[in-house]
């Protein structure tokens, strides 16, 4: 493996398993999810957030098709967490991923992802070095074989619409990233939940592991939300949840 590929590896395990972001972390999943829960973690990485949702209680399934983090996971994840080493897309298939080997983290499937993000503030430093053929599955088989989840996190660098256009029912909750300097892929997004069911949305800024809002706010607010910010404005995560009766 390229030296490149090693750096980018553990620059990822120094920088997620940091206790500055696990300890909140753990604390915002302790919140929010039940014990006994199924989630799916799209975008494993290094298995910081399916670590923390496992130690709140819940069932894990993780998804990773990026190596060499396939291969760290198999190792280091706890036995009771699942982990499927495949991309999560709208169908059962192969595809290419363009991967960053010093910011692996920032690897994507998104068609054109790297000309817009390249442009964007945050990525000036990034590289796309090499390409890697990884399998792709569907949020509909995830559920076929392990049942419907409470909650399922995705985080894959602009392929969030393509991961949701693989799911055909809606979930109690999904968290996508959302990137201010990209507000289109989050409005995309906003739109294909809405279509599965009636959402209400909810920020975490960055790793600060507490929802920006003290109520949750309908698709329009949220919009306007995503638009107001600079595009300077650091990425954060984007919570949905089907509104109550």
């Amino acid at each position: 493996m390229a030296l490149g590929v090693w750096i980018g590896l553990l620059r990822s395990i120094v920088i997620y398993h940091n206790p500055v972001r696990t300890v909140p972390l753990r604390r915002f999943y302790r919140d929010l999810l039940r014990k006994g829960d199924l989630v799916f973690d799209v975008g494993a990485h290094v298995g910081t957030r399916a670590r923390a949702m496992r130690a709140a209680g819940a069932r894990v399934v993780a998804l990773e098709p990026q190596a060499p983090f396939t291969g760290f996971l198999r190792m280091t994840l706890p036995r009771d967490i699942r982990l499927v080493a495949a991309a999560a897309g709208g169908a059962e298939t192969m595809a290419e991923m363009a991967v960053s080997s010093l910011h692996p983290t920032v690897s994507s499937l998104k068609t054109g992802f790297v000309e817009d993000a390249s442009a964007t503030h945050g990525f000036e430093h990034v590289r796309w070095d090499r390409t890697q053929q990884v399998q792709v599955t569907t949020l509909d088989r995830l559920i076929a074989e392990e049942g419907l989840p409470r909650y399922i996190k995705i985080d894959v660098e602009g392929f969030e619409l393509e991961v949701l256009s693989g799911l055909t029912q809606p979930v109690d909750m999904v968290s996508v990233e959302y990137l201010p300097g990209l507000p289109g892929l989050t409005h995309a997004v906003i739109d294909r939940l809405m279509e599965l069911g009636p959402y209400l949305f909810n920020p975490v800024k960055g790793e600060s592991g507490a929802f920006l809002w003290p109520q949750w706010r309908d698709a329009a607010e949220t919009r306007a939300w995503l638009d107001s910010l600079p595009a300077t404005a650091g990425s954060g995560d984007l919570y949905a949840r089907l509104a109550g009766p």
